[in-house]
């Protein structure tokens, strides 16, 4: 159940009330993440307080305990009010922090897959010198001085008709 800003402040003093209101939307967003952290430890510390005071409450009211201290003020309702202000602002500061934590991997992942993609871009256009001539030559193909005789396609067509022409006639005979 979620409790109105208003009704979270009549319940709990100021110094608290100081530790509970940087839980809230605006102002969760401005604390760095120590202060979190540190506000988090507080605000468990202050919730286990008053679960131990709301469960001396119930077991005084059933009359399984003696009254602790001289008073303490309101009934058995108030300390379990109060905890309930306090786990909710726990769990909005764990949110808020886990939040952090997912935008932060986030981050990392895209940083790390753009950097992945540059080496795979890098790495298709490798510009390698040139072997080149070395001092001893060995066993290489020469490059032929002669100049490079291209038959056309007109003329591949004529000789492949000519063998046909003249395997028809040998079939003839």
């Amino acid at each position: 159940m979620s409790l109105s800003c208003r009704f979270e402040r009549s319940l709990i003093n100021q110094e608290e009330y100081e530790v509970v209101r940087i839980t809230h939307h605006p102002a969760i967003y401005e604390v760095e993440r120590d202060g979190l952290q540190a506000a988090r430890k507080q605000l468990r510390e202050l919730h286990e307080k008053e679960r131990t005071f709301a469960r001396q409450n119930r077991r005084t009211a059933r009359g399984k305990a003696e009254a602790r201290g001289g008073s303490f003020p309101g009934t058995h309702e108030r300390p379990t009010r109060r905890k309930q202000v306090f786990a909710s602002a726990v769990k909005r500061i764990s949110k808020e922090l886990d939040r952090r934590k997912k935008i932060e991997a986030r981050t990392s992942n895209v940083e790390a897959a753009r950097k992945a993609l540059a080496l795979r871009r890098s790495a298709n256009f490798v510009v390698r010198p040139a072997a080149g001539d070395s001092a001893n030559p060995g066993m290489q193909a020469l490059v032929s001085a002669k100049r490079r005789k291209v038959v056309t396609g007109k003329r591949i067509g004529s000789v492949s008709q000519a063998v046909k022409a003249s395997q028809a006639r040998n079939d003839k005979r």
